[in-house]
């Protein structure tokens, strides 16, 4: 029955649909907040005001999708991962928190992979650039012989460039760019720099002034 509910929903205008997630699944939805024509079934689903999800993007298998005020995601975006619950894999990590957490005007552009088996967190003002990047929580730990997840973490007035590779715990700090093309595989602490390469190191220092890293609106025109 629920799958049928999901079904019939995405197919309903939004108004209508809006009100059915709602009572059906128990979701927190602004009246101000819009999702198209896409498959957005977390278990927990918050959108603040102004927040939006484009088309034909996905999100399934993961605890919490909550997008802050304002905050993007844009179309054919595919972000799954694996859900607490009673399971083999991953009963090691009790702490582990599958969700994604994009903060107040950050956005996600298009065509990304991101694996929230452990959480995904978008700064305030971040931007998932270009096309193709993976954010990637969980690996193989080949010493224990098990699945494990991380959580990855970018930083406030962040930028990622496109076909990058973010790995499970790794972050980047806040106002930071990582280069297109770029492996993010650890943590990193030093704000206003470039990050770049494989896998990513600083290599640049950047001014604070730049506009990107000053503006009040999240959607850069």
């Amino acid at each position: 029955m629920k799958k049928l509910l999901m079904f019939f929903s995405v197919l309903l205008p939004w108004a209508m649909r809006r009100s059915l997630l709602e009572k059906q699944f128990g979701y927190s939805i602004h009246p101000g907040s819009h999702i198209g024509f896409a498959w957005i079934f977390p278990r927990r689903l918050v959108l603040e005001e102004g927040a939006r999800i484009g088309h034909l993007t996905l999100c399934k298998n993961i605890d919490l999708l909550h997008l802050g005020a304002h905050a993007i995601i844009g179309q054919l975006n595919w972000i799954t991962g694996f859900p607490t619950g009673a399971s083999r894999h991953f009963a090691h990590q009790t702490d582990r928190h599958p969700e994604l957490i994009l903060e107040t005007h950050s956005g996600i552009s298009s065509r990304h992979l991101i694996d929230c088996t452990a959480r995904v967190r978008i700064g305030a003002f971040a931007t998932i650039g270009g096309f193709r990047s993976q954010l990637i929580t969980h690996t193989i730990d080949l010493a224990a012989g098990r699945q494990t997840a991380e959580p990855i973490d970018i930083g406030e007035y962040c930028f990622t460039g496109t076909n990058s590779v973010m790995l499970g715990g790794s972050s980047l700090p806040h106002h930071s760019v990582l280069g297109a093309q770029s492996l993010l595989n650890k943590k990193w602490d030093e704000p206003y720099r470039l990050y770049a390469g494989v896998p990513a190191k600083p290599l640049k220092e950047l001014s604070p002034e730049m506009e990107y890293f000053r503006r009040s609106e999240g959607f850069v025109w």
